[in-house]
């Protein structure tokens, strides 16, 4: 074993990026071989754990995603099973998180909102090509202040279950309290209603951790450490060591927010081959991801295709093993929510001629951390003017609109969310 050489790292995005990736790899290979290991004895022992998780997936069938009752979770009576499984696969099914008839009200209060304030007269197409749209009306509609999504934020049945979940991350190492579990910094996002008889082309595989961040800066280098000093085996998806301190590079497809898990509570009834999620269900396939560009067949200036302003793509070409997992959601019910693990690969499937309806609100879990309390204060602003969040395009319909959430309507739990307490 050869002493390891420093990593370059860069913390804003490279003027030359084609230079600086040409520099990176063959840095990130010495630092692998002073362990002893090659890359490719490295990446092997990914891919045998990721291809056992794989094998696990197809032969589980129908029942890989975990489903979990809320009223388990608010009694403490989530099984050891249940548990076990979350953690192995990185997502879960809550059942019954909200009513049913709050979360269909909550739904009419969304239309309300949006049509007293004329939205569909003065709607301009999307600011961002990420979800795109469909006829002239948007799925994805670019809303952030009503008082349905505020409701949902701020409510303890949310809170109880984002602390649920932030539990199964690792937040103290290295005498370091990476987050706090048990309070979340609000992350306000859209809402999404795609009517029935839609015709839609879904969203590709991808993964929202970052983007060539994640090879470049410090702190993440840091985080994912285990890829890059010959001990691949202590990598651990559930660890959040460096990854709360520093923000993503600038760009049109950052989030600002460290999450724990990506989710959304289902306003609709939805079956599951009506154009719902899929995800691959492997934390740790961000080890695959972050190994394979530095194998031999990929390009010395290629990351296998990550960039900046882009999303990170997974795809049939670079990672196939994974593609073979992809996995949809089960039926849900208006009530439930839906979470996957924040470096889950996962896509939106196609549908033709969508039956029903297919609403959600997008609320993750972000516990508070130093990334976190930052963001808050542009939180902060955008919510006491109406205004688009800052990770979001500059639309700001909402700031003249009548009937948003106003600073009197937030509770404890949503003042801590904003840093107001």
């Amino acid at each position: 074993m050869t002493t390891a050489p420093v990593l370059p790292h860069w913390e804003t995005v490279p003027d030359d990026l084609p230079a600086a990736i040409r520099q990176l790899k063959p840095a990130l290979r010495a630092r692998i071989e002073a362990s002893g290991r090659t890359v490719e004895e490295v990446f092997a022992a990914v891919e045998r754990r990721v291809a056992d998780r794989v094998a696990g997936i197809k032969a589980e069938k129908e029942s890989v995603w975990p489903v979990i009752d809320y009223s388990d979770i608010a009694a403490g009576t989530v099984t050891a099973a249940q548990l076990d499984k979350v953690t192995l696969r990185g997502c879960a099914v809550v059942r019954g998180h909200f009513d049913r008839e709050q979360a269909l009200a909550w739904d009419a209060g969304i239309v309300d909102y949006v049509e007293r304030n004329d939205f569909f007269d003065t709607y301009t197409g999307p600011g961002d090509d990420f979800f795109g749209s469909v006829g002239s009306k948007p799925q994805i509609y670019p809303i952030y202040w009503s008082r349905a999504q505020m409701q949902a934020r701020q409510s303890d049945r949310m809170a109880r279950v984002q602390a649920f979940l932030n539990s199964f991350w690792r937040h103290e190492s290295e005498g370091v309290r990476w987050f706090d579990p048990n309070r979340d910094a609000m992350y306000p996002d859209r809402i999404r209603r795609r009517p029935p008889g839609t015709d839609s082309g879904g969203l590709g595989t991808h993964s929202d951790p970052g983007t060539l961040d994640l090879w470049m800066t410090e702190a993440y280098q840091r985080a994912f450490r285990h890829l890059f000093d010959g001990t691949v085996e202590a990598y651990d998806p559930w660890d959040a060591a460096h990854r709360t301190t520093g923000p993503q590079y600038p760009g049109s497809t950052m989030c600002s927010a460290f999450r724990t898990f990506q989710g959304w509570t289902a306003l609709s009834d939805m079956d599951h081959d009506q154009g719902v999620l899929h995800t691959v269900p492997v934390p740790e396939a961000m080890a695959y991801l972050m190994l394979r560009p530095l194998l031999t067949d990929v390009p010395e200036d290629d990351m296998c295709g990550v960039t900046v302003n882009q999303v990170f793509p997974a795809s049939e070409k670079w990672h196939p093993l994974l593609m073979a997992a992809l996995t949809g959601i089960p039926d849900v019910r208006a009530g439930d929510s839906v979470w996957w693990h924040c470096d889950m690969i996962h896509s939106v499937a196609p549908v033709t001629g969508q039956q029903g309806w297919g609403n959600v609100m997008y609320i993750p879990a972000a516990p508070w951390c130093p990334r976190n309390e930052t963001y808050a204060a542009d939180v902060r602003a955008a919510f006491s003017t109406g205004s688009s969040p800052s990770d979001f395009p500059e639309e700001h319909y909402e700031r003249e609109w009548t009937g948003r959430c106003t600073p009197d309507q937030l509770n404890e739990t949503g003042r801590r969310g904003l840093g107001l307490d």
